[in-house]
This record gives C-alpha cells, sequence and structure tokens, in this order.
C-alpha cells in the first residue's frame, strides 16, 4: 500500500544516477561527502513554516524576527547549539531568507587571526546575515574583536607597531550574527552574553523523523509505506541529516532491486547491508560495545585501551561513537573508565553476569581514574 506525499524536506527532484560508491562505515558520519552536500542542500527547508521539529526553537526565534521586521531593524544576533546534523545551519538560511537579507557564511576554524574577521566585517552590508559555524574554535583575539562589533557595530584597526601604533575605529553597517556550537560549553561568558537570542537544539522523536522522511520522500518522488518511513526513522539516531542520508541509501538499494514501493521489509533488507542495525548502531558503535562485552567482560576499561581493541583512535570512539552509546543506555562513563550497561548485553543478545555493572562501582585510586 502507497501513500501520498504533501511535501519533502527539499525543493527539486533528486536525480538517480551520478551516486559515488558507498562506504558503509560512513553512513553515520555528522560531515557529508561533497557530493551528499549537493543533494543535502536540496533537501533544506527554505521558511520556518516548512522546517519540521524544533517547535519551541521554532516559535520563538519567529517571534524575534517578526518583531525585526515590525521595527524596521535587523534581528538581534543568534546562537544555536546542539549535535551535528539537527538543523543549525538550515535555521541561518532561514534567518537570512525571512528577513531578505544576503547570507554570508565562515567559520571559527577559518577565522584564526583578528584581522580575518576585521576582513568579513568590514566588508559586510546593512541588514546582512552572517553566519560563523563552530564559532567556539575562533581564536580568542578575533573573539574579543567581535564583542565590540557585536555590541557597537565598530571594530578598532591597529595600524603600525609598537610606540607608533594607532587604533582607527572602523564603524560597521547593522548586521545579524548567526553563530553555532556543537559545545555551547566551550563558548566564553562574554560572547555568549552578547547573542539577543540563544536556542538549543533537540534531538528528534522517531515520529518528527518520519515528518521530515515524508517531506524529502516526496521531493524525490518516492513511495513509501506507513512502516517504511517508521523503519528508515528509528534508525536514524534522532538526527534529520541521518534519515535524509539512509533514506537516500534506501532509495539506492530500491532502484538497483527494482522495487517501486519501500516496505519496512526492502528498507530493514537495505540498511542491513549498510551495517545500520534496528536502533541505528553501525559497525564502530557494535564493535565498541562487543570489545567492552567480549575482551572486558563489560568494564570498567579505559578509553585507549578500548580504542586500541576496537582499532580506532580514542578521539574517534569519544566523539563519534560515545554520544550515541551514552544517550541510548548502553554505555557508562565511571571513574574507573567505561562500562557497558544491562542494555548492551540485551542488544547484543548475550547474558550479563551478575556482577558486571557493580564492577565499575567498586574503590578505586586517584591513579585509577580515566578521562
Amino acid at each position: 500500500m502507497t501513500e501520498a506525499h504533501d511535501g519533502g524536506q527539499l525543493p527539486g527532484q533528486i536525480s538517480l544516477s551520478g551516486q559515488s560508491p558507498i562506504r558503509p562505515s560512513a553512513e553515520l558520519a555528522p560531515v557529508a561527502e561533497p557530493e551528499e552536500r549537493d543533494l543535502e542542500a536540496a533537501l533544506r527547508p527554505k521558511t520556518l513554516d516548512d522546517f519540521v521539529g524544533q517547535e519551541r526553537v521554532r516559535k520563538q526565534l519567529a517571534l524575534v524576527l517578526a518583531a525585526s521586521k515590525i521595527r524596521g531593524r535587523s534581528a538581534d544576533h543568534v546562537l544555536m547549539s546542539g549535535p551535528p546534523g539537527l538543523g543549525k545551519t538550515t535555521l541561518a538560511m532561514i534567518i537570512a531568507s525571512e528577513m531578505n537579507a544576503p547570507l554570508r557564511i565562515s567559520s571559527g576554524p577559518a577565522i584564526q587571526h583578528a584581522g580575518d574577521l576585521a576582513a568579513i566585517l568590514s566588508s559586510l552590508t546593512e541588514g546582512e546575515v552572517l553566519f560563523l559555524d563552530e564559532i567556539h574554535r575562533m581564536s580568542r583575539p578575533a573573539e574579543e574583536m567581535l564583542y565590540m562589533a557585536m555590541e557597537d557595530f565598530r571594530v578598532d584597526i591597529i595600524v603600525g607597531k609598537g610606540a607608533g601604533a594607532t587604533a582607527i575605529p572602523l564603524e560597521l553597517p547593522p548586521f545579524t550574527l548567526v553563530g553555532a556550537t556543537t559545545r555551547a560549553g566551550l563558548l566564553p561568558g562574554p560572547l555568549r552574553d552578547r547573542f539577543g537570542f540563544t536556542g538549543h537544539l533537540e534531538f528528534y522523536s522517531v515520529a518528527e523523523l518520519e515528518l521530515v522522511l515524508r517531506r524529502s520522500a516526496g521531493m524525490m518522488d518516492l513511495k513509501l509505506t506507513s512502516a517504511g518511513f517508521s523503519e528508515i526513522a528509528g534508525r536514524s539516531r534522532g538526527t534529520p541529516r541521518i534519515a535524509n542520508r539512509l533514506l537516500r541509501r534506501v532509495r539506492d538499494w530500491a532502484l538497483v532491486h527494482g522495487v517501486e514501493t519501500i516496505d519496512a521489509r526492502t528498507a530493514s533488507s537495505a540498511l542491513d547491508m549498510y551495517e545500520v542495525d534496528a536502533r541505528g548502531l553501525d559497525r564502530l558503535d557494535r564493535s565498541v560495545l562487543e570489545a567492552l562485552v567480549n575482551k572486558f567482560n563489560g568494564g570498567p576499561v579505559g578509553l585507549s585501551t578500548l580504542a586500541i581493541a576496537v582499532g580506532e583512535e580514542p578521539e574517534t570512539v569519544e566523539t563519534v561513537a560515545e554520544p550515541f552509546l551514552v544517550r541510548e543506555g548502553l554505555l557508562g562513563r565511571t571513574p574507573r573508565g567505561r562500562i557497558a550497561m544491562p542494555a548492551a548485553w540485551v542488544h547484543l543478545g548475550l547474558r550479563m553476569p551478575a556482577n558486571a555493572v557493580a564492577a565499575a562501582m567498586l574503590p578505586y585510586n586517584d591513579d585509577e581514574l580515566d578521562g
């Protein structure tokens, strides 16, 4: 049984040809390949009304923008925080569109000197929206220059060196800064306080992801059953970017196998081939859990030791696999190291020893602490 689609999270139709080879382990990576980025850009909603999910942030932001239009002024500076793939960049584009203003895009890592920021700010036009992704990674000198630019729309350009150096004030036209960060705790207080509106994006529910997928499927001219949508949404880790990426992989599988209507069985077969299991875990996630359970009897085990056991760098395990596993209640972090929670044993179809979790709670010495 097929279903009609009222819309998708993206304009235009996507070609079924020209896809680059798929690497199964990359399915859930937060950063898309160049070819994938073009497809994701086509799927981005263009207005707040089209944006699915984040109801609280969406309503608050709509009010801020509407008030700015009534006053006839640029919108207040906006800070968006939250995990990757939830829509921070999309919302920045929507803000520019709603304010009928041009959009300038840069990132914190690209601004390593105050001069880099001064060059960007001095070329802004009145009302322009400046989007700085990963703003917490901006250099300290540039960050301090940004304070005055955000508050007084002015920067001081230093000319010369030593005792002969002089500061030339440069007036800036009113603009709106939209900052995005995945680690809001790393933003210094003075910078965070200068944003007029701060929104934190939460992970999506399965029902919200189904709405995202329905919109995307409509734009990609795909036919899915309700069960097909649910199957993909349930494996998408609460992230629209991952949901859309998995939908494209299911589309490819269906195209190659001559399937016209994607149901739960089709979606499951496709995602199983890409090593994305029913709970959304990929190869790395399962490797971490299996190492904890089979090699270390559920832990506790240090991060470096665990990373060696799965053949990855400690940073990869900590930043890619751990956040999702902890959120799902599959992995725990204790002062003595990582442990497999009861749900991990159940997910792997294994029986948990009675003392597996209790062992991690034993008294420890200071030299046993794990980072």
